[in-house]
This record gives structure tokens, sequence and C-alpha cells, in this order.
């Protein structure tokens, strides 16, 4: 893993105990659908969703196959998407190299793709704005972490989710273009990695 990410990751996030008992609750249940795939030699697949597919899903998906990595948890995939697709924002791209990952742009256009590693030599994570039903994304046997409450509102039902889970975040956009903007997007991007890591720290294989 690189150097800053593991700093920033051993500094920042593995603070479990500022997460609230009931939020504990929401978090084992991913926790355990991690596991149970597992067990029964199947891979567990992740994807985490809100409107846009800008930010938080992107978090979400970033993080959770760090904290895997991170725990060697094997067997794991990760995803985002949304109930519209428009673009990874600019200002969540930065976050993530604020925390120690290595990205890089591979298309021009109103939504480029983005290789995003953690590890020298580990399998970059393709990350772009999509629809959550997406054919990039799985169809069907898969965990649904709503990440926000209006798409959690706009899907009453996730087809092909074997497993839906809600642990909303406030949406750092409210700062866009703010003297706040850089400090709430980072925290956003803690917050959402802390979680993530207490996920997976749950995982017994």
């Amino acid at each position: 893993m690189f150097k800053n990410l593991e700093n920033y990751i051993e500094s920042n996030i593995l603070d479990f105990s500022k997460i609230s008992l009931e939020r504990k609750v929401l978090l084992e249940k991913i926790a355990e659908f991690v596991e149970q795939k597992i067990k029964r030699g199947k891979t567990a697949e992740l994807i985490y969703i809100c409107t846009h597919n800008s930010r938080r899903s992107h978090f979400g998906q970033i993080w959770a196959a760090t904290a895997a990595a991170f725990y060697g948890i094997k067997n794991v995939n990760t995803f985002s998407g949304g109930t519209e697709a428009t673009a990874f924002n600019e200002r969540s791209v930065a976050a993530i190299k604020r925390a120690g990952f290595e990205v890089i742009k591979t298309t021009e256009s109103a939504n480029p793709l983005y290789q995003i590693k953690f590890d020298e030599n580990g399998k970059a994570l393709e990350a772009f704005s999509k629809k959550f039903d997406d054919l990039a994304n799985p169809q069907n046997g898969f965990c649904a972490i709503m990440t926000c409450s209006s798409a959690d509102q706009a899907c009453p039902i996730v087809f092909g989710a074997e497993l839906r889970v809600t642990t909303k975040y406030d949406d750092p956009k409210t700062f866009d273009d703010t003297p706040e903007e850089t400090k709430m997007y980072d925290e956003r991007c803690k917050q959402i990695a802390t979680e993530c890591f207490y996920v997976f720290s749950k995982v017994k294989i």
C-alpha cells in the first residue's frame, strides 16, 4: 500500500469509537453479508449507490476495496452507481488524492474514466459515473449500500440486490465553492473510510 495512504489510514480512520452503536448495527450487516458470501465460496459484491454517482458512492467503492485489501480479505469486488449518471466530481477526486491514492484520468470527456490505485502492484479500480444497474456493475446477488436519502427514496427496490443497507451521509456538495469546501470533502471522505474499515474489521474468515 502506498506509504502516504498507509499513514492516512493509521493516523486518521481507525478510530471506530466515533461510530455510534446504531450505525455499527447497520455496518455489521454488510460485514455479515461479505463473510457469508466468502464462506460459501462466492465473491462478495458491494454496490455503493447515491443520486449522481459523483461523490459519496465513489468514496464508498474506493474505500471498501482498500479496506478489504488492508485486512487481507479476498473475493470482494466493489462498485458504485447512481439513480442517474453525471461524473466523478473533481472535488471528490482531489479528496482521494489528498488521502494518498494514485489517480490517473484516462479519458477526457464530460464523464471521465479514472484509474485509481492504493498499491503500486495492485489492480487499479475503474471509476466513472454510471447508473447502478449499468452493465459494468453486478446484476444480482449483490449488497446495495444506499449512501444518500434521495437515492434511497428514488429506489424503493434495487432489482437484483440480495441485501440492501441504508447508510446515509451528508452531501459535501452543499459546500461547493465555499471556504469550507476542501475541509468538508476531506471530512466526508474520512467518515466513509472509517466506516468501510469498520465493516471489514468485522469480517471473520
